[in-house]
């Protein structure tokens, strides 16, 4: 199991959504923050003043994926928020020790596995 946490561009979270949907990837924690890396420093007018704007906004997306969807979230992180330019972010994967699912008490993979309902016949049997 793997935690990865991906910095990226705000205008690009919906093509990352999408394509880590397509891989099959729906448990996704969003985040807005502010960063600076390799992107130049921005100065601005702001009512007659210049202002010089360190920290850009970026939204961070974390999600707990088991191996075989290691390489395919990555792969979709990168498809979606890859404009070529300086600033498309980066990707951290980090081990994960353990996961609980809090409802079911499910641990570990099994806790990492898509929530699906099971619907009930009218007699009460799936």
């Amino acid at each position: 199991m793997k935690l990865i946490t991906a910095v990226i561009r705000p205008e690009r979270i919906q093509q990352v959504k999408e394509a880590l949907f397509r891989a099959g990837i729906s448990g996704i924690t969003l985040s807005r923050v502010s960063g600076h890396g390799g992107e130049q420093e921005v100065v601005e007018h702001y009512r007659g003043t210049r202002v010089m704007v360190e920290f850009h906004d970026k939204i961070e997306v974390r999600m707990a994926v088991s191996e075989p969807f290691v390489q395919a979230a990555i792969d979709a992180i990168v498809r979606g928020a890859r404009t070529g330019e300086v600033g498309d972010g980066k990707i951290f994967v980090q081990p994960l020790e353990r996961v609980i699912r809090i409802r079911t008490g499910e641990q570990d993979a099994a806790a990492l596995t898509p929530v699906t309902e099971t619907k009930l016949s009218p007699d009460g049997t799936p």
